[in-house]
């Protein structure tokens, strides 16, 4: 045989398998261009309708609920370096303060471990969890072990998270994401936002597939399958569950609530909250404020405001080919395969469109690939015969075939409008530039499809079953958020290093001092092992800011007014003074990023603080923002020290040593273990919104008995000394000290 026949032959194979895959790409783009149908057909008549009777949502209204307790779930395997980075920007940024995050480390990961730590020392509402066993498990096991923790922990703590989010180490969260979650979570079981990968230089056609990937799937498939079929796939980030869903998924599973050999348990979870009739939602929730609608420019250049500051998570996607190929093998693995073994086919049909389109991927990867490589042979074959002298002329392998030429031309069509809807999600959230760079990255995109669905039938091959494949963790890069990530080191140390104390004395305070009902730094103040001012300096160097000795009877007016009583008694700040815009404000503790970054918001002003001394800051709110059930403490030692009965540098001693055994209630509260500090933290939120004094509002909620705050606040009378007592104690005639407060009342 002539090597013509040879090429002849191989011509009319070739025309056998492009009529094949040109079948199959038809069936595909007519599945696609449904879709895309009912997407604005919907979004059409939801204009012409709804939107012409009916406001949209303003983002405002999210703040209306109280802020319920939500537990953010972040698994961590090799991860050193990246969960500061995370809580740094949370608490800097997130506008929530109810919030906690629990991040599941390995016992066989020290350096992720030991990150970690330094973290939790700086952020008190973030909490490791060392897994059962060592790593890396899947992230489904991962995910089981901090779920256990949380439940854990609200033991401990008396109180109850209303919500379970899912997020990665490297996840970048929009500031309004747990309002949003806050305002769906009593009514949603399941609430899924849209998620917008970061951007990288435009020759990075790697990790630019998966923004447009993202943008098209986020923006309209996974939205109409929402309103076709009700059910939302999961994310596997940016997803809330609520406590109805986490409980059933845990009486379920007996205990365990995600499929531990499921390499996508985000995408199997959807399915099972579906099955049990829960309430699923995809989100796309604009935040239209000044600070977040694109620049003039941008709209100019394609961005669209509803689109662009809908409430998202960013991160960074693989940037190699290796690595994007080994994410989506375990993503085809997971979804086509593995979901086919374990959820199969169902009863309803319009769900079952929606599996076809999740596992079509199966075979439309291939048929693409395959598609493209037939265009490349086409094309070398018109270029041979156009520019090559003395080229053999070939009959086009079309030639004659009306029919298959008509479905070719569909074809083109068809995939003229999957580019032009590419183009319209992409522009819709990153502009033109990306969206017309959607186009050849298409291409791009196709071979690591491929490449990912030939790793998947290798690794399935190998194993013998789908759901035998290892899970396979990818890293991915974090966006550099400045800020330091200092470890916050123990008092004690601190006091031990600035000799205040011994070794001894510390080991002998640690035991005795929650007996007391006082922290640590107080019972040593309170003993006299240490002075208010030793205390200060100690806490300032643990929290890195500066000491001042604040006398609130100094304070202006003016001032106070700038913070309302609920907050000064909620933070327990003064106010001192104004630096410009910023408020400096004194506090007797540390003040954890998360809690100043609310302060900021709540004051509407950048806001630092400083340390003051033991009970000056107790004493100035209960002057300021208290009002008295008995007389002015300072008001009865200035008009002793104006009837000389007193001098004035023994009055000076005797406020001192007055004000240094003032202490609040709260900490009694928590020193004698009655209430967790993090419940103390969710209450005192709901507690802004009442006029009840802390303790009838902790009886009201449940929180303590009435016999416990009778105790409580008999405690405090105990610990703290009376000016008048002191100051018979101090010499004061008794007879002459009650004709000045007779004459006072």
């Amino acid at each position: 045989m002539s090597l013509l026949d040879i090429f002849s032959t191989y011509l009319y194979g070739l025309k056998l398998i492009a009529i094949t895959v040109a079948v199959m790409m038809l069936v595909s783009g007519i599945d696609d261009l449904f879709i895309d149908v009912v997407y604005w057909c919907r979004r059409f008549w939801r204009w012409v309708t709804i939107y012409r009777e009916h406001q949209r949502l303003d983002y405002t209204a999210l703040y209306e609920p109280d802020e319920k307790p939500l537990a953010i779930m972040v698994p961590a395997w090799h991860e050193t370096g990246v969960i500061g980075k995370m809580a740094e920007l949370a608490a800097t940024t997130l506008d929530y303060e109810n919030y906690h995050i629990f991040v599941g480390t390995y016992p066989n990961d020290p350096d992720t471990q030991r990150d970690v730590d330094e973290v939790c020392a700086r952020f008190p509402n973030v909490h490791k969890v060392v897994c059962a066993r060592p790593g890396p498990t899947s992230k489904a096991d991962c995910l089981n072990n901090v779920l256990d923790a949380i439940l854990q922990f609200e033991r401990r703590a008396s109180f109850e998270f209303a919500g379970f989010i899912l997020h990665d180490a490297e996840d970048v969260i929009s500031d309004m994401e747990l309002r949003l979650f806050n305002y769906l979570v009593g009514r949603k079981d399941l609430i899924q936002i849209p998620v917008y990968p970061f951007e990288r230089s435009w020759t990075n056609f790697t990790s630019l597939s998966y923004l447009d990937e993202f943008a098209e799937l986020h923006g309209k498939d996974v939205p109409v399958r929402e309103a076709v079929a009700g059910q939302v796939p999961s994310a596997g980030v940016g997803t809330c569950f609520s406590r109805r869903a986490v409980i059933a998924l845990l009486a379920e599973g007996d205990g365990i609530a995600f499929d531990v050999q499921s390499l996508t348990e985000d995408y199997d979870i959807g399915f099972r909250l579906k099955a049990k009739g829960m309430e699923e939602v995809f989100v796309r929730f604009p935040v239209l404020r000044e600070d977040k609608k694109p620049s003039f420019g941008m709209r100019l250049l394609g961005q669209v405001p509803s689109s662009s500051t809908v409430i998202c998570v960013r991160e960074y996607f693989p940037d190699t080919l290796a690595t994007a190929v080994r994410q989506k093998s375990r993503w085809i693995i997971g979804i086509v395969y593995q979901g086919f073994k374990t959820h199969g086919w169902t009863s309803n049909m319009t769900l079952n469109y929606f599996l076809w389109r999740d596992r079509k991927g199966a075979i439309s990867n291939f048929v693409s690939f395959l598609a493209s490589l037939i265009l490349i042979q086409l094309s070398a074959l018109w270029l041979y015969q156009h520019y090559w002298p003395d080229a053999y002329r070939f009959l086009s392998i079309f030639e004659g075939d009306r029919w298959l030429v008509l479905l070719l031309w569909i074809n083109f069509f068809l995939m003229a409008n999957r580019m032009l809807q590419r183009i319209i999600f992409v522009t819709g959230y990153y502009g033109i530039g990306q969206g017309l760079m959607a186009i050849p990255r298409l291409f791009w995109g196709n071979i690591i499809n491929f490449l990912a669905n030939w790793r998947a039938l290798s690794q399935i091959i190998a194993q013998g079953d789908p759901r035998r494949v290892a899970w396979d963790k990818t890293t991915h890069d974090f966006p550099s958020v400045g800020g330091e990530n200092r470890a916050r080191r123990p008092l004690g140390s601190i006091l031990v290093e600035q000799r205040a104390i011994t070794e001894a004395q510390l080991a002998d305070a640690l035991p005795r001092h929650r007996a007391d009902g006082l922290k640590l730094g107080s019972w040593l103040v309170h003993h006299g092992w240490i002075s208010a001012e030793q205390l200060a300096e100690a806490v300032a160097e643990q929290s890195h800011v500066a000491v001042e000795s604040v006398d609130a009877w100094q304070l202006k007016p003016a001032l106070i007014k700038l913070v309302p009583a609920s907050v000064a008694l909620h933070y327990a700040i003064l106010p001192l003074r104004e630096e410009g815009r910023k408020l400096v404000v004194a506090s007797e503790s540390d003040i954890d990023p998360v809690s100043l970054a609310a302060l900021s918001r709540k004051l509407s002003r950048p806001v630092r603080y400083v340390v003051a001394l033991r009970g000056e800051v107790t004493v100035g709110l209960r002057h300021w923002y208290v009002p008295y059930h008995q007389e002015d403490p300072r008001g009865l030692l200035d008009a002793v020290l104006r009837a000389g009965l007193i001098t004035a540098e023994p009055a000076r001693r005797l406020w001192q040593h007055y004000v240094h055994q003032q202490v609040l209630f709260a900490e009694i509260l928590m020193s004698l273990g009655h209430i967790d500090a993090a419940a103390l933290k969710a209450l005192l939120l709901r507690h802004e919104r009442t006029s009840e004094s802390l303790g009838e509002f902790l009886v009201g909620q449940g929180v303590i008995s009435a016999e416990v705050l009778q105790h409580a606040l008999h405690l405090q009378h105990e610990l703290q000394s009376t000016m008048p007592a002191l100051l018979v104690e101090s010499g004061v005639d008794a007879s002459s000290l009650k004709q000045i407060r007779s004459a006072a009342a």
